[in-house]
């Protein structure tokens, strides 16, 4: 047996296995894979041992996450948040390389060495922290922008720190000439691929496009990407530097958000690979022997960056909650340190002790991260007394727009499908009060005299202070499931009799909202079908009498008419979600179990699945009765989740 099939097996059930518990405890997949790796690690069980090859194939986990960061590079959104980006980030990382720095001489260590560790630990964990800001609501909140333009900054100066690390591994004389040779190498790289590559990159990407391959679209991303990585290495750079520059050249095509989906899967799959390497440096019998300094890099980071960030959040002009919440979000280290360690670990730049200990610490500190952002709310009201008397202003200044209003609509998210909703009924003398998250949006709408105010509807008081005693109906306009079942939840405690008409994306979660309270659900891309079919029947001469019966009816059913589709290769991710009924046709064999059985004794619904149609003799039954008889050549069609259908489609062909 080949030696490299017991070390892949190794890694992928460890890391399915530990994923899989981090995902149901709600902790991101990262800190899973690192902690795989210190467990599986020569440092621990030395179930595997670390080898140049592994390295350099993990080394393209980080080749594709550059590549995205380079995919998403908005130079206009750059620009719009230079303040933010360049002051905010830029100070940020540069005081919390240059205080490390600082640390390191005092403590008898080399300048050099300090500088490395404070560009691995001014690092903040996209990834980690987007995804929280995105859940809770709070991206496009002043602190959320403010966290983005800071973490927008470190992934653009992990570029040069790519190039630095390198040149503070080699002797003092020779520093200066290594970091001139390799900023002008990285120069003169960037120009001729910026130059070169803008020009060629689009019409290539229109003749590979113009083939209608999907294989031959990938092929070319995989060409383009370790391409550029291979030359800006040939150059004495880093391989990630060039999946930089290609995500940033296909960033400019209308082809980047195609290129983004097809690329995912090799992303995050690497990237997982590299976060295990990364967890097999990490040896626990130095780290126990070391827990002291484990301890004191773990508060110094903590507590060194928060006051940090706070401090500049203020000199920035933030007030004391915005800046709080900046400070809380960034403090703990991020995915790119570990990047950054890997390189200095590689290069000698750090004594093995100390990239233990800080290795150590920066893994510590980001098991923290989703700790601190589920309860920065709370810790913002606990220090900042002001915020209590801003949130109580703003229930009062609600409250006080709404005392007078009576039947009125309260629209939950005021974006494109609230604000139609609102103008629709106040065409029709239908008080409409909005709430939105966003405070621009609430601002520019106010001024232009929309019924509008900051709230978040998900919470109990905002709903109360929003007259919902005196309200016709509540309306959720986004779609965004989780919300809405929380406010469908405080209308249920507050008016259980109120409507509440949700809007959600697709039928997936029309039973779940049906359970919770709504009145009506109003599935987005279902309707769209329906418009489609209304159309199409009112321009072959359909009465308009049955056409609208025929809608009725279906929503009358709840969609089941239109439940399920038959899933295929151009479906996007969204549309192949796994919980999301869908169709399929089962070919009834000679030799199929399920030949001369009834439906009935099959037992389908015990399964969530449903026979909607047999088709027999190019004749389709729609809708056929438990006690028919399955023959040879029989079609089923069946309908339910992927894994159910799955379960069917053995019950009838194996018994």
């Amino acid at each position: 047996m080949h030696e490299a099939l017991p070390l892949a097996l190794i890694l992928l059930g460890s890391a399915v296995a530990v994923v899989v518990l981090f995902r149901r405890l709600s902790m991101p997949a990262i800190l899973g894979y690192l902690l795989v790796g210190a467990a599986i690690g020569p440092g621990a069980l030395a179930l595997v041992s670390t080898s140049e090859d592994m390295r350099y194939l993990a080394e393209f986990g980080v080749v594709f996450l550059m590549f995205s960061v380079g995919l998403e590079f908005s130079l206009p959104q750059l620009m719009a948040m230079r303040r933010t980006v360049f002051g905010f980030g830029g100070a940020q990382v540069a005081l919390t390389m240059i205080l490390a720095a600082v640390v390191a001489v005092a403590g008898g260590e080399s300048w050099k060495s300090g500088l490395i560790v404070g560009g691995v630990l001014a690092m903040s964990s996209t990834a980690i922290i987007s995804k929280a800001l995105s859940e809770q609501a709070q991206l496009h909140t002043p602190a959320g922008r403010q966290i983005m333009g800071v973490l927008l900054f470190q992934d653009l100066a992990v570029i040069p720190l790519l190039v630095l690390i390198p040149a503070l591994a080699l002797p003092p004389e020779a520093l200066a000439e290594s970091i001139g040779l390799a900023l002008l190498k990285a120069a003169v790289v960037l120009a001729v691929v910026l130059f070169v590559g803008q020009r060629l990159m689009r019409p290539l990407f229109h003749l590979v496009a113009k083939q209608k391959s999907s294989e031959l679209f990938v092929l070319f991303v995989l060409l383009v990407t370790l391409g550029l990585a291979w030359v800006t290495e040939l150059a004495g750079l880093s391989l990630a530097l060039g999946a930089f520059l290609a995500g940033m050249l296909i960033s400019e095509t209308e082809y980047r958000y195609q290129v983004d989906d097809y690329i995912k899967p090799f992303r995050d799959v690497l990237l997982g690979f590299f976060f295990v390497t990364i967890g097999m440096l990490l040896d626990p019998a130095v780290v126990a022997s070391n827990w002291l300094m484990v301890g004191a890099v773990l508060v110094a980071l903590l507590a060194l960056k928060f006051v940090l960030i706070f401090w500049l959040g203020r000199q920035f002009g933030n007030d004391k909650p915005v800046a709080l919440r900046a400070a809380l979000a960034l403090a703990p280290a991020g995915e790119f340190g570990f990047v950054l360690l890997s390189l200095a670990g590689r290069e000698a730049a750090l004594d093995p002790g100390t990239l233990q200990v800080v290795l150590a610490g920066a893994l510590l500190s980001m098991l923290a991260t989703p700790v601190l952002l589920a309860n920065s709310e709370r810790i913002v009201l606990y220090f900042v007394q002001s915020e209590w008397t801003q949130r109580a202003m703003a229930l009062h200044e609600l409250a006080v727009k709404t005392m007078a209003t009576q039947g009125h609509v309260i629209v939950c998210g005021y974006g494109r499908s609230g604000q139609a909703l609102a103008r629709f009924l106040e065409r029709e003398g239908v008080s409409v009060v909005a709430l939105d998250a966003d405070p621009e949006r609430v601002r520019q709408a106010a001024a232009a005299g929309d019924s509008v105010v900051f709230g978040d509807a998900s919470r109990r008081e905002v709903l109360a202070a929003a007259a919902l005693s005196r309200a016709m109906a509540v309306v959720v306009s986004f779609a965004d499931t989780p919300r809405a079942l929380k406010i469908l939840a405080h209308v249920r405690e507050l008016r259980p009799e109120l409507p509440v008409i949700v809007r959600t994306w697709d039928d997936t979660d029309v039973g779940k909202l049906r359970e919770a309270g709504a009145a009506e659900i109003v599935a987005e891309v279902v309707e769209g079908s329906l418009m489609l079919a209304t159309q199409t029947m009112m321009l072959l001469g359909v009465p308009m009498n049955r056409v609208l019966r025929r809608l009725r009816e279906v929503r009358a059913e709840r969609y089941h008419l239109m439940s399920g589709f038959f899933p295929g290769a151009t479906d996007t991710e969204s549309d192949t979600d796994a919980a999301q009924p869908r169709l399929r046709s089962v070919m009834i064999g000679p030799s199929a179990a399920c030949v001369g059985l009834t439906l009935e004794s099959l037992n389908f619904a015990a399964m969530d699945v449903e026979v909607t149609a047999v088709r027999r003799q190019g004749v389709r039954e729609t809708n056929p009765s438990k006690g028919m008889r399955l023959r040879e050549n029989d079609i089923v069609v069946l309908l339910g989740s992927q894994e159910a259908l799955a379960k069917a489609e053995i019950r009838l062909l194996q018994g």
